[in-house]
């Protein structure tokens, strides 16, 4: 049943599975062309013709509502939320210790299989504008020393974590991709570590 909340399309049948992929493409458009930050619930739901709180309902956050726009099984903040109460020395550790237990979850097939896609196609700007946007400012943020490092330094961050996720899911090198999430995290824990708090070449 159509609720009250949704505006009707002329040659659109209304539905909630219609409705929801009409959100879902506004939401991949407008992140795509104006990033996470410039993209409001409003706008998306202005692109999708529907009211504001119908995208909530079906979404929640605007987080949620990316990781839903790119087919990533869960929400990001889950992830950075618990690194905002980690001290800034442990984080090297800890993120490894945090994703890789994900990734190799069933739920984390998912994410592997939005990677392979992005990877075959040609459209990056969704996961680097959220990259950038919110990782970059939720954890840049406490790393950023000198002033206006922290983006550089998360960027040297991602870096290794996509090299893991390739060795290990994409490429499947073996021994590494079965060896336990534990040795992996305490391999690169200190490589992270040193790109978040460590001096770094042409940082003053």
């Amino acid at each position: 049943m159509t609720t009250n909340a949704e505006r009707k399309r002329p040659g659109r049948p209304p539905g909630p599975s219609d409705t929801r992929e009409r959100i879902l493409v506004g939401a991949r458009d407008l992140f795509s062309r104006n990033g996470f930050d410039k993209t409001s619930i409003r706008a998306v739901a202005a692109e999708a013709g529907v009211d504001p709180a119908l995208v909530h309902h079906y979404f929640g956050t605007k987080t949620q509502l990316f990781a839903a726009a790119i087919h990533i099984p869960i929400d990001p903040m889950q992830v950075i939320g618990p690194l905002q109460q980690i001290p800034v020395e442990e984080i090297g550790l800890t993120l490894p210790s945090l994703l890789l237990p994900l990734w190799d979850s069933e739920m984390g097939k998912g994410f592997i299989a939005t990677l392979r896609s992005i990877l075959a196609g040609n459209d990056t700007s969704l996961v680097r504008s959220f990259l950038q946007e919110v990782v970059a400012k939720e954890v840049g943020s406490r790393v950023d020393n000198p002033p206006g490092s922290g983006k550089i330094r998360m960027q040297f961050v991602a870096s290794q974590l996509v090299g893991v996720v390739m060795a290990r899911y994409i490429l499947e090198l073996d021994p590494f991709k079965s060896l336990p999430v534990e040795q992996i995290a305490e391999t690169i824990g200190p490589n992270l570590q040193h790109y978040l708090t460590g001096d770094l070449p042409g940082l003053a």
